[in-house]
């Protein structure tokens, strides 16, 4: 093997820095600006992505790997995808809402049973002892 055919990749580290650092000026920058807050977060959420993809080209040196990488890529998308659609009609659909047994109407009936109870108890005299 001759030394002309061996495939080396240089990566200018700094410049990627500077990108990075770029990013994150701009992800400040989005978060200081008095814009409505999908429009941010659809921005920042941008950049973040910019941000990972540089980190995961350069740095995780996937730019230079072979096509394999997307074979193992394609189970933990299906999972990422998949545990959330899973788990949401247990958690997402309830989990937030303000509408807890303790604070409806299970909460009125455990309550006007108790003053009902307790108004009995008031209302009885305790048997005298002889």
């Amino acid at each position: 093997m001759s030394h002309d055919t061996h495939d080396t990749h240089h990566v200018n580290y700094l410049t990627i820095f500077f990108v990075l650092c770029g990013c994150t000026a701009l992800s400040v920058l989005f978060d200081v600006l008095h814009m409505s807050k999908p429009v941010t977060m659809v921005l920042v959420l941008a950049v973040a992505c910019a941000k990972a993809m540089c980190v995961m080209m350069f740095f995780m040196h996937l730019k230079f790997e072979g096509n394999w990488k997307f074979v193992l890529l394609a189970p933990t998308t299906i999972l990422a995808i998949g545990l959330p659609l899973a788990l949401y009609p247990d958690i997402g659909a309830s989990y937030y809402t303000s509408v807890a047994p303790q604070t409806g109407v299970w909460a009125q009936e455990i309550s006007e049973f108790q003053s009902h109870h307790s108004a009995e108890h008031a209302e009885t005299p305790e048997p005298a002892e002889q």
